[in-house]
């Protein structure tokens, strides 16, 4: 049986939306999540948290009228237990298939799509620059992005195409003409939104140095050098070009206030160098990034807040909710950041995470080279993005 075709349960189950799910766990309340999807599935990405209980028992586990009594016996019957699926079709015949044995269920609604649609906008407080500056997040999957506004002009960094219509509609909100799309480099996680923002008449902005990676549509977009700067009402976006993680690695310094790193540097890791040049070329990519980080960012003030285009599930949020931190107390906690190059390259090739899923046909669909409609696109950027190095290496751990 297909898991989107399962028929509605007879017993009335509750479902919980995404975003209310997302409220307890940040809050602290014990969940405990039983994750229907295949192990596969489960194995490379579900819900996770210090609260949390994940049971992984696949969906067809429940297929037979009588359930086997050992599946039965995982599932904890003295507490609330929430269903989830990949779509929302499978959990809900399996939170009516408990229910019916007298469990207390309910199921995710729209299950880990529903989970990967939850974005939010939050305003970076110690950002001391002209205008505003907020900082959109993703649990699902970690990706952040920046929307800096001004005077009647806005501009976003790292947008994500699955948000298009959300920028747009964030900048009506907030009064603004949407006036900049910025990519820091060719992203190998997501599929960037700044060709669909152009087509709605915002100035896309690739980095000049990522174009020789085989961009197609460069002649439909502005391309960034070092040096560049993009102005939203008095706010100036500077382009700091930072190879390492990628040769086209290009970060923004929004008004003096804020590096948005991209995948160079994050709150709580460096980037991890061989997604570009592979494992032959990871050494001389670790050596780029460790001069980036030495020369075009830590030479920056102390205070000059950091936005990397990711946060990982061990990092923690600053006092305002974001994932920020001065540059000084990166390095007074990050070891990475001290060493010299040769300590550095050993260390962040020591133990390098698993590449992010589907990055091949994402680094593609990110260059113009293939297309893919918005289901598909959603689809290939689910899961975890796996971007950085060994947090707990880098970390000195």
């Amino acid at each position: 049986m297909n898991p989107d075709d399962f028929p509605t349960p007879e017993i009335d189950v509750e479902s919980i939306h995404p975003e209310s799910l997302r409220d307890r766990i940040e809050g602290g309340e014990d969940v405990t999540l039983l994750d229907a999807r295949m192990s596969s599935d489960y194995e490379e990405w579900h819900i996770d948290g210090e609260n949390v209980t994940s049971i992984n028992v696949p969906y067809y586990e429940f297929l037979e009228e009588e359930i086997d009594e050992e599946v039965l016996r995982r599932i904890p019957d003295d507490r609330e237990v929430t269903v989830l699926c990949a779509k929302g079709g499978a959990s809900e015949f399996v939170a009516g298939a408990l229910a019916e044995r007298g469990y207390d269920v309910n199921h995710l609604e729209d299950g880990m799509n529903g989970w990967a649609s939850i974005y939010e906008a939050v305003e970076v407080e110690r950002y001391d620059g002209a205008g505003t500056l907020l900082q959109y997040q993703r649990p699902s999957s970690g990706c952040l992005g920046y929307l800096v506004y001004d005077d009647g002009e806005a501009a976003i960094i790292d947008p994500l195409r699955a948000f298009t219509d959300r920028y747009l509609e964030d900048a009506d909100d907030l009064g603004v003409d949407l006036k900049y799309a910025l990519d820091t480099h060719i992203h190998a996680d997501h599929v960037s939104g700044v060709r669909e923002l152009a087509e709605e008449g915002v100035e896309g902005v690739v980095p000049e140095p990522a174009v020789d990676r085989g961009v197609t549509y460069a002649e439909e977009v502005t391309t960034a050098e070092d040096g560049d700067a993009f102005r939203v009402g008095d706010a100036a976006i500077e382009a700091v070009y930072t190879p390492g993680h990628t040769t086209g690695m290009t970060s923004y310094l929004v008004d003096g206030g804020l590096l948005a790193t991209g995948d160079g540097l994050f709150v709580e890791s460096v980037a991890r160098p061989d997604l570009e040049e592979g494992d032959e070329g990871a050494p001389e990519a670790a050596r780029m990034l460790h001069e980036s980080l030495q020369e075009r960012v830590l030479t920056l003030p102390d205070d000059t807040l950091i936005g990397g285009a990711h946060f990982s599930d061990s990092a923690e949020p600053a006092a305002d909710g974001t994932y920020t931190a001065p540059i000084g107390e990166l390095v007074e906690r990050m070891a990475a950041l001290s060493m010299d190059a040769d300590d550095f390259v050993e260390l962040i090739l020591s133990d390098m995470p698993p590449r992010p899923a589907n990055y091949e046909e994402i680094i593609e669909t990110n260059l113009g080279q293939h297309d893919v409609d918005d289901e598909k696109a959603f689809s290939l950027e689910l899961g975890p993005n796996n971007c950085a190095a060994s947090q707990r290496s880098l970390a000195g751990e």
